[in-house]
């Protein structure tokens, strides 16, 4: 089986791939500006039978109890997706405007390889503990405790990582024994779509255990949210949108997971290597065109050290212009459509109109595609909108501090807390760092946290719940206490 554009206008309901009740929608490629294909549209009578299917395939089928038969779908997945690689990198690429060298780990591989990791949880986790004997009232018992699918869950994934957030909801949540409607982001719907070939031509998941409904309406998304027969939300996107979900939620007390903005700050210490660290700030706000929600977006420097962290920060910023994500050496690629260069182009403005310094960037390159130019702040405090708001595109607004607990406070002084960094050489002020920064992951003079093992997730409004990891596999997991009497 051939992955191509044309094979992407489907959406997978109830073990069928069907065209969508609104007709299709154009792809277009982030990078040319050009239309590159369809994608299915999907009516709310198709998200209705993604739900049904989804329902029956978990109220009447073995799914939930079977758990080496979950993992071996798992692994048919994952070994039939590293099959089509070649195809699904050149796909990514032109959909989501992705450097091709993302491709190798977060954007493609990494997550697609992470499915085997949820396999052999299913395989390994202890689905009942026993707890041992008690005599409650005089009674004695024995207790144990058994962990069991939430039921129904309803995933809703953003454009910018469709793959990895895709993967990290799917992967557990059905090695967890649930049954699951995907509704990807409309920016992106062929990343999903093409994997909904894959699972219903080349594995044995059972009909309705995994649906994939891509579409235009964004009432699908709020439709997973509100109806009673989905069990658990599974969210990620921008916090005024998870706050939308929370509610749409509550009626029905469903269970809701929300993974949100960030604004993260990269703290440097006085006694740091001032010059890697700017060069690895620079880099990681440019990454993807800064369209990353653990991106590090403040970078935090001592106040004796801000021109020549300037001076550095933007001698390396230089270096990483915009540019084809085809080309194996491009860090920066497009954002993701004219809206979104329109937003981080409004950004901009306001930082000059909040009195900053542009000291890089900021233009629009002359070239056809969503392209922003790396872009380097400067001259503002951290009560700053381009400070406190997350952005979503390859700007840095780089902030002076005045020792390291003024750094942890500017750090702190955010309504997110999603992600961060430090880099210093006392590893006791380090660690009073990451001690003191309230924030879900925290890397360390370049430590890279991202792993299929590693729980992801935030503080405040950065989001509820952790996804990846053991404790993201829980979250898809109810725990029922069992008690027998002894005779």
């Amino acid at each position: 089986m051939a992955l191509r554009p044309e094979t992407a206008s489907h959406l997978l309901i109830d073990g069928e791939l069907r065209t969508g009740g609104r007709g299709t929608f154009d792809v277009v490629n982030p990078a040319t500006e050009e239309v590159i294909g369809q994608a299915a549209d999907a009516s709310d009578d198709d998200m209705d039978a993604a739900i049904a299917a989804a329902r029956r395939a978990f109220d009447t089928t073995d799914w939930s109890r079977d758990h080496a038969f979950r993992a071996r779908c798992l692994r048919q997945l994952r070994d039939a997706l590293l099959a089509h690689t070649d195809e699904l990198r050149d796909l990514t690429v032109a959909e989501v405007g992705c450097p091709v060298f993302l491709t190798h780990g977060p954007q493609l591989v990494g997550p697609v390889t992470d499915l085997g990791y949820f396999a052999d949880l299913a395989e390994s986790y202890e689905w009942r503990r026993a707890l041992g004997e008690a005599s409650p009232m005089g009674i004695k018992n024995t207790r144990e405790l058994r962990s069991e699918a939430v039921g129904v869950v309803g995933a809703i994934t953003p454009w910018n990582f469709p793959h990895q957030i895709n993967f990290a909801k799917i992967g557990p949540a059905l090695a967890a024994g649930c049954t699951v409607v995907l509704k990807p982001a409309p920016d992106t719907p062929w990343c999903a779509a093409l994997v909904g070939k894959v699972i219903a031509e080349e594995t044995d998941f059972p009909a309705g255990v995994i649906n994939i409904v891509t579409g235009t309406d964004h009432r699908l998304g709020a439709r997973l949210s509100t109806d009673p027969r989905v069990d658990l939300v599974s969210f990620t996107g921008s916090t005024a949108t998870g706050r939308a979900v929370m509610a749409d939620a509550a009626p029905t007390l469903k269970k809701v997971f929300l993974e949100l903005g960030g604004k993260s700050a990269f703290l440097v210490l006085d006694d740091a290597d001032l010059q890697a660290a700017c060069s690895m700030a620079a880099f990681s706000v440019v990454t993807h065109a800064g369209q990353g929600c653990a991106i590090t977006t403040r970078l935090v420097v001592p106040r004796a050290q801000l021109a020549e962290a300037t001076e550095l920060t933007r001698t390396a910023m230089a270096g990483l212009a915009a540019d084809d994500p085809t080309k194996p050496g491009t860090i920066c690629g497009p954002v993701i459509s004219a809206r979104q260069r329109d937003r981080v182009e409004g950004y901009v403005q306001l930082a000059r109109d909040e009195g900053g310094t542009v000291e890089i960037g900021g233009e629009r390159p002359d070239r056809p595609g969503f392209f922003v130019a790396p872009t380097l702040v400067s001259g503002l405090d951290n009560s700053a909108r381009v400070a406190q708001e997350e952005i979503f595109g390859p700007v840095l607004v780089i902030l002076p501090h005045d020792g390291d607990q003024d750094a942890i406070d500017i750090a702190n002084d955010s309504p997110y807390g999603l992600s961060g960094a430090v880099w210093g050489s006392d590893p006791a002020r380090i660690d009073a760092v990451v001690d003191g920064v309230r924030t879900g992951t925290m890397g360390v003079n370049g430590g890279i946290w991202y792993s299929a093992d590693v729980p992801f997730g935030g503080y405040k409004q950065s989001g509820i719940g952790r996804e990846m990891g053991v404790a993201g596999f829980e979250e898809y997991l109810e725990t029922k206490a069992v008690a027998t009497p002894v005779p």
